[in-house]
Protein backbone atom coordinates (compact mmCIF):
# COMPACT_ATOMS: atom_id res chain seq x y z
CA UNK A 1 0.00 0.00 0.00
CA UNK A 2 1.33 3.44 -0.94
CA UNK A 3 1.99 5.88 1.88
CA UNK A 4 0.75 9.47 1.94
CA UNK A 5 0.25 12.35 4.38
CA UNK A 6 2.87 11.14 6.86
CA UNK A 7 2.74 14.58 8.47
CA UNK A 8 -0.81 13.84 9.65
CA UNK A 9 0.71 11.74 12.43
CA UNK A 10 -1.46 8.69 11.70
CA UNK A 11 1.53 6.45 12.36
CA UNK A 12 1.49 7.76 15.96
CA UNK A 13 -1.99 6.35 16.57
CA UNK A 14 -3.56 2.93 16.36
CA UNK A 15 -6.81 1.87 14.72
CA UNK A 16 -9.40 0.32 17.00
CA UNK A 17 -11.71 -2.54 16.02
CA UNK A 18 -14.49 -0.03 15.30
CA UNK A 19 -12.24 1.59 12.65
CA UNK A 20 -11.57 4.83 14.49
CA UNK A 21 -8.16 6.07 15.58
CA UNK A 22 -7.16 6.04 19.23
CA UNK A 23 -5.02 8.68 20.88
CA UNK A 24 -1.59 7.62 22.11
CA UNK A 25 1.11 9.23 24.25
CA UNK A 26 3.23 9.52 21.10
CA UNK A 27 0.57 11.60 19.37
CA UNK A 28 0.28 13.99 22.32
CA UNK A 29 4.07 14.32 22.40
CA UNK A 30 3.98 15.35 18.74
CA UNK A 31 1.51 18.11 19.61
CA UNK A 32 3.72 19.20 22.50
CA UNK A 33 6.68 19.46 20.16
CA UNK A 34 4.94 22.12 18.07
CA UNK A 35 6.75 25.49 18.12
CA UNK A 36 3.68 27.17 19.65
CA UNK A 37 4.16 25.14 22.84
CA UNK A 38 7.89 24.59 23.14
CA UNK A 39 9.04 27.04 25.85
CA UNK A 40 11.10 29.94 24.46
CA UNK A 41 14.34 31.05 26.08
CA UNK A 42 12.53 33.62 28.22
CA UNK A 43 9.92 31.14 29.52
CA UNK A 44 9.39 31.07 33.29
CA UNK A 45 10.28 28.10 35.47
CA UNK A 46 6.63 27.02 35.86
CA UNK A 47 6.19 26.69 32.09
CA UNK A 48 9.48 24.84 31.66
CA UNK A 49 8.65 22.48 34.51
CA UNK A 50 5.21 21.61 33.13
CA UNK A 51 6.61 21.08 29.66
CA UNK A 52 9.30 18.73 30.97
CA UNK A 53 6.75 16.74 32.96
CA UNK A 54 4.43 16.34 29.98
CA UNK A 55 7.19 15.35 27.60
CA UNK A 56 7.93 12.54 30.04
CA UNK A 57 4.28 11.76 30.85
CA UNK A 58 2.13 13.30 28.10
CA UNK A 59 -1.14 11.96 29.51
CA UNK A 60 -0.64 13.15 33.10
CA UNK A 61 -3.38 15.38 34.57
CA UNK A 62 -2.84 19.14 34.38
CA UNK A 63 -4.65 21.42 36.82
CA UNK A 64 -5.72 25.04 36.28
CA UNK A 65 -3.21 25.95 38.98
CA UNK A 66 -0.37 24.43 36.92
CA UNK A 67 -1.18 26.82 34.07
CA UNK A 68 -2.04 29.83 36.25
CA UNK A 69 1.48 29.69 37.69
CA UNK A 70 2.95 30.69 34.33
CA UNK A 71 4.10 34.30 34.14
CA UNK A 72 3.32 34.97 30.47
CA UNK A 73 -0.32 35.55 29.47
CA UNK A 74 0.18 34.21 25.93
CA UNK A 75 1.76 31.05 27.33
CA UNK A 76 -1.21 30.56 29.66
CA UNK A 77 -3.61 30.94 26.74
CA UNK A 78 -1.68 28.46 24.58
CA UNK A 79 -1.53 25.91 27.37
CA UNK A 80 -5.21 26.27 28.23
CA UNK A 81 -6.07 25.55 24.59
CA UNK A 82 -3.66 22.62 24.40
CA UNK A 83 -4.77 20.90 27.59
CA UNK A 84 -8.47 21.35 26.76
CA UNK A 85 -7.77 19.89 23.30
CA UNK A 86 -5.76 16.99 24.73
CA UNK A 87 -8.43 16.18 27.29
CA UNK A 88 -11.11 16.21 24.59
CA UNK A 89 -9.10 13.63 22.66
CA UNK A 90 -8.59 11.48 25.74
CA UNK A 91 -12.26 11.58 26.74
CA UNK A 92 -13.59 10.63 23.31
CA UNK A 93 -14.16 7.09 22.08
CA UNK A 94 -11.91 7.84 19.12
CA UNK A 95 -10.27 10.77 17.35
CA UNK A 96 -13.21 10.70 14.97
CA UNK A 97 -15.56 11.05 17.94
CA UNK A 98 -13.49 13.94 19.28
CA UNK A 99 -13.65 15.73 15.91
CA UNK A 100 -17.43 15.24 15.74
CA UNK A 101 -17.85 16.65 19.24
CA UNK A 102 -15.73 19.69 18.41
CA UNK A 103 -17.65 20.22 15.16
CA UNK A 104 -20.99 20.08 16.94
CA UNK A 105 -19.81 22.58 19.54
CA UNK A 106 -18.69 24.92 16.79
CA UNK A 107 -14.96 24.46 17.38
CA UNK A 108 -14.68 28.14 18.30
CA UNK A 109 -12.78 27.36 21.50
CA UNK A 110 -10.07 25.47 19.60
CA UNK A 111 -7.45 27.27 17.44
CA UNK A 112 -8.07 26.56 13.72
CA UNK A 113 -4.60 25.06 13.38
CA UNK A 114 -5.53 22.32 15.88
CA UNK A 115 -8.90 21.63 14.26
CA UNK A 116 -7.26 21.40 10.84
CA UNK A 117 -4.59 19.05 12.14
CA UNK A 118 -7.23 16.77 13.66
CA UNK A 119 -9.16 16.87 10.38
CA UNK A 120 -5.94 15.93 8.55
CA UNK A 121 -5.49 12.92 10.81
CA UNK A 122 -9.11 11.73 10.66
CA UNK A 123 -9.28 12.13 6.88
CA UNK A 124 -6.03 10.20 6.51
CA UNK A 125 -7.76 7.31 8.28
CA UNK A 126 -10.90 7.67 6.16
CA UNK A 127 -8.82 7.50 2.96
CA UNK A 128 -6.51 4.70 4.07
CA UNK A 129 -5.75 2.47 1.09
CA UNK A 130 -6.82 5.09 -1.47
CA UNK A 131 -4.91 4.78 -4.75
CA UNK A 132 -6.33 7.85 -6.54
CA UNK A 133 -3.97 10.86 -6.40
CA UNK A 134 -6.70 13.17 -7.71
CA UNK A 135 -8.91 12.27 -4.76
CA UNK A 136 -6.04 12.73 -2.31
CA UNK A 137 -5.13 16.13 -3.76
CA UNK A 138 -8.77 17.14 -3.36
CA UNK A 139 -8.61 15.92 0.23
CA UNK A 140 -5.98 18.57 0.98
CA UNK A 141 -8.72 21.18 0.63
CA UNK A 142 -10.23 19.91 3.87
CA UNK A 143 -7.31 21.08 6.01
CA UNK A 144 -5.15 23.37 3.83
CA UNK A 145 -6.42 26.80 2.61
CA UNK A 146 -6.13 27.17 -1.16
CA UNK A 147 -5.16 30.17 -3.27
CA UNK A 148 -7.30 30.52 -6.40
CA UNK A 149 -6.22 31.75 -9.83
CA UNK A 150 -7.55 31.60 -13.37
CA UNK A 151 -5.76 30.28 -16.43
CA UNK A 152 -7.58 30.52 -19.74
CA UNK A 153 -10.77 30.97 -17.77
CA UNK A 154 -10.23 27.76 -15.75
CA UNK A 155 -10.04 27.77 -11.96
CA UNK A 156 -6.80 26.50 -10.42
CA UNK A 157 -6.14 25.94 -6.72
CA UNK A 158 -2.71 25.95 -5.10
CA UNK A 159 -1.77 25.55 -1.46
CA UNK A 160 -1.97 29.03 0.06
CA UNK A 161 0.93 28.52 2.47
CA UNK A 162 3.19 27.19 -0.28
CA UNK A 163 2.31 30.09 -2.58
CA UNK A 164 2.96 32.61 0.19
CA UNK A 165 6.34 31.00 0.92
CA UNK A 166 7.29 31.24 -2.75
CA UNK A 167 6.27 34.88 -2.88
CA UNK A 168 8.31 35.65 0.24
CA UNK A 169 11.33 33.88 -1.22
CA UNK A 170 10.97 35.86 -4.44
CA UNK A 171 10.81 39.17 -2.55
CA UNK A 172 13.79 38.22 -0.42
CA UNK A 173 15.72 37.42 -3.59
CA UNK A 174 14.94 40.96 -4.85
CA UNK A 175 12.81 39.73 -7.72
CA UNK A 176 9.85 41.76 -8.89
CA UNK A 177 6.86 41.29 -6.57
CA UNK A 178 4.48 38.60 -7.74
CA UNK A 179 0.98 39.84 -8.30
CA UNK A 180 -2.15 38.42 -6.76
CA UNK A 181 -4.49 39.07 -9.69
CA UNK A 182 -6.80 36.18 -10.53
CA UNK A 183 -5.64 36.15 -14.14
CA UNK A 184 -1.95 36.07 -13.23
CA UNK A 185 -0.90 32.46 -12.69
CA UNK A 186 2.85 33.25 -12.27
CA UNK A 187 2.05 33.84 -8.60
CA UNK A 188 2.02 30.02 -8.38
CA UNK A 189 5.70 30.01 -9.28
CA UNK A 190 7.03 26.70 -10.54
CA UNK A 191 4.30 24.48 -9.06
CA UNK A 192 3.02 21.70 -11.31
CA UNK A 193 -0.62 21.47 -12.37
CA UNK A 194 -1.73 17.89 -11.65
CA UNK A 195 -2.72 15.98 -14.78
CA UNK A 196 -2.73 12.41 -16.08
CA UNK A 197 0.97 12.53 -16.94
CA UNK A 198 2.35 13.73 -13.59
CA UNK A 199 -0.28 12.51 -11.12
CA UNK A 200 1.96 9.56 -10.19
CA UNK A 201 4.45 11.99 -8.62
CA UNK A 202 1.92 12.91 -5.96
CA UNK A 203 2.97 9.91 -3.86
CA UNK A 204 6.48 11.27 -3.35
CA UNK A 205 5.36 14.78 -2.43
CA UNK A 206 1.97 14.49 -0.77
CA UNK A 207 3.34 16.21 2.33
CA UNK A 208 4.87 19.04 0.31
CA UNK A 209 1.43 20.21 -0.94
CA UNK A 210 3.17 21.34 -4.13
CA UNK A 211 0.72 20.33 -6.87
CA UNK A 212 -1.89 22.66 -8.35
CA UNK A 213 -5.43 21.32 -8.54
CA UNK A 214 -7.15 22.04 -11.86
CA UNK A 215 -10.63 22.22 -10.40
CA UNK A 216 -12.08 24.16 -13.31
CA UNK A 217 -10.63 22.19 -16.19
CA UNK A 218 -10.17 18.58 -15.08
CA UNK A 219 -13.20 16.37 -14.41
CA UNK A 220 -10.97 14.04 -12.37
CA UNK A 221 -10.23 16.89 -9.97
CA UNK A 222 -13.91 17.72 -9.56
CA UNK A 223 -14.88 14.09 -9.06
CA UNK A 224 -11.98 13.70 -6.64
CA UNK A 225 -13.53 16.37 -4.45
CA UNK A 226 -16.97 14.77 -4.77
CA UNK A 227 -15.64 11.35 -3.78
CA UNK A 228 -13.64 12.61 -0.81
CA UNK A 229 -16.81 14.27 0.52
CA UNK A 230 -18.60 10.93 0.17
CA UNK A 231 -15.83 9.15 2.08
CA UNK A 232 -15.76 11.84 4.79
CA UNK A 233 -19.48 11.58 5.51
CA UNK A 234 -19.48 7.78 5.38
CA UNK A 235 -16.53 7.53 7.73
CA UNK A 236 -17.75 9.97 10.37
CA UNK A 237 -21.54 9.64 10.16
CA UNK A 238 -21.94 6.17 8.65
CA UNK A 239 -24.29 7.58 6.02
CA UNK A 240 -23.99 6.59 2.35
CA UNK A 241 -24.30 9.55 -0.03
CA UNK A 242 -23.57 10.36 -3.66
CA UNK A 243 -22.00 13.71 -4.56
CA UNK A 244 -21.76 15.11 -8.08
CA UNK A 245 -20.45 18.45 -9.40
CA UNK A 246 -23.03 20.58 -11.19
CA UNK A 247 -22.74 23.73 -13.30
CA UNK A 248 -25.77 25.48 -11.80
CA UNK A 249 -28.83 24.91 -9.64
CA UNK A 250 -31.90 24.21 -11.77
CA UNK A 251 -34.11 22.99 -8.94
CA UNK A 252 -37.04 25.33 -8.35
CA UNK A 253 -38.03 23.35 -5.25
CA UNK A 254 -34.61 23.20 -3.59
CA UNK A 255 -34.92 22.85 0.15
CA UNK A 256 -31.48 22.58 1.72
CA UNK A 257 -27.92 23.72 1.22
CA UNK A 258 -24.62 23.53 3.06
CA UNK A 259 -22.02 26.25 2.74
CA UNK A 260 -18.61 24.62 2.55
CA UNK A 261 -17.09 27.81 3.97
CA UNK A 262 -18.15 31.20 5.33
CA UNK A 263 -18.57 32.73 1.87
CA UNK A 264 -20.57 29.78 0.56
CA UNK A 265 -22.87 30.04 3.56
CA UNK A 266 -23.46 33.74 2.88
CA UNK A 267 -24.30 33.06 -0.76
CA UNK A 268 -26.64 30.22 0.15
CA UNK A 269 -28.42 32.32 2.77
CA UNK A 270 -28.91 35.12 0.26
CA UNK A 271 -30.38 32.73 -2.30
CA UNK A 272 -32.61 31.12 0.33
CA UNK A 273 -33.95 34.52 1.39
CA UNK A 274 -34.56 35.59 -2.19
CA UNK A 275 -32.00 38.36 -1.97
CA UNK A 276 -29.89 39.72 -4.77
CA UNK A 277 -26.33 38.45 -4.56
CA UNK A 278 -23.83 41.27 -4.21
CA UNK A 279 -21.93 42.21 -7.40
CA UNK A 280 -18.97 39.90 -7.94
CA UNK A 281 -20.12 37.38 -5.32
CA UNK A 282 -21.28 34.78 -7.86
CA UNK A 283 -17.84 34.90 -9.49
CA UNK A 284 -16.33 33.81 -6.18
CA UNK A 285 -18.09 30.45 -6.24
CA UNK A 286 -15.44 27.74 -6.39
CA UNK A 287 -17.66 24.69 -6.53
CA UNK A 288 -21.32 23.77 -6.68
CA UNK A 289 -22.39 20.17 -6.00
CA UNK A 290 -25.48 18.11 -5.45
CA UNK A 291 -25.56 15.56 -2.64
CA UNK A 292 -28.16 12.78 -2.63
CA UNK A 293 -28.70 10.10 -0.01
CA UNK A 294 -28.32 6.42 -0.77
CA UNK A 295 -29.47 5.72 2.77
CA UNK A 296 -32.15 8.21 3.84
CA UNK A 297 -33.36 6.40 6.97
CA UNK A 298 -31.89 9.08 9.25
CA UNK A 299 -33.13 12.03 7.22
CA UNK A 300 -35.91 14.35 8.22
CA UNK A 301 -39.12 13.14 6.53
CA UNK A 302 -39.52 16.36 4.51
CA UNK A 303 -36.06 15.86 2.97
CA UNK A 304 -36.37 12.24 1.89
CA UNK A 305 -35.88 12.02 -1.84
CA UNK A 306 -34.58 15.60 -1.95
CA UNK A 307 -30.98 16.66 -2.64
CA UNK A 308 -28.73 18.87 -0.55
CA UNK A 309 -26.74 21.48 -2.49
CA UNK A 310 -23.14 22.25 -1.53
CA UNK A 311 -21.71 25.72 -2.17
CA UNK A 312 -18.04 26.61 -1.86
CA UNK A 313 -16.64 30.10 -2.47
CA UNK A 314 -13.33 31.93 -2.07
CA UNK A 315 -12.93 35.05 0.02
CA UNK A 316 -11.88 38.55 -1.06
CA UNK A 317 -8.23 37.51 -0.97
CA UNK A 318 -8.99 34.72 -3.47
CA UNK A 319 -8.43 32.07 -0.80
CA UNK A 320 -10.76 29.13 -0.26
CA UNK A 321 -10.89 28.05 3.37
CA UNK A 322 -13.06 24.97 3.40
CA UNK A 323 -14.89 24.05 6.62
CA UNK A 324 -15.42 20.27 6.37
CA UNK A 325 -17.16 20.25 9.75
CA UNK A 326 -20.13 21.90 8.02
CA UNK A 327 -20.70 18.66 6.11
CA UNK A 328 -21.17 16.84 9.43
CA UNK A 329 -23.39 19.29 11.28
CA UNK A 330 -25.33 20.72 8.34
CA UNK A 331 -27.11 17.65 6.98
CA UNK A 332 -30.90 17.51 7.53
CA UNK A 333 -30.83 14.56 9.90
CA UNK A 334 -33.50 13.59 12.40
CA UNK A 335 -32.62 15.30 15.66
CA UNK A 336 -31.10 12.86 18.10
CA UNK A 337 -30.48 10.20 15.44
CA UNK A 338 -27.42 8.07 16.32
CA UNK A 339 -24.21 8.70 14.42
Amino acid sequence: MREFWVSSGHHLTHRAEHGGLMVTPELIMAYLARPELAPPEEACEAERALYALLMNQPLRPVTPQDIAAMADADARENWNFMIAFRDNLLDARSLEGAYLELARKGGNHIPPIMLNQLCHLVLRNALDGCDDPFLLRAGELFFRPQKAALRDGLLLLADSEVVEAQQTQARDAHHSPLTALLDDVPEFGNLDVMDDENAWTYWSRSDAHSMIMNLGGDPKARMGLAHVIERWIAHLLQIAVKVEPIAKMEDEDWRWFIGLDAQGTRIGNALWNGETIAPGMAERIVTLMRLTFIDDSRLRPDMRGKPVYLIGAMDHENVWRMKPQNLLVGLPLIEGAPS
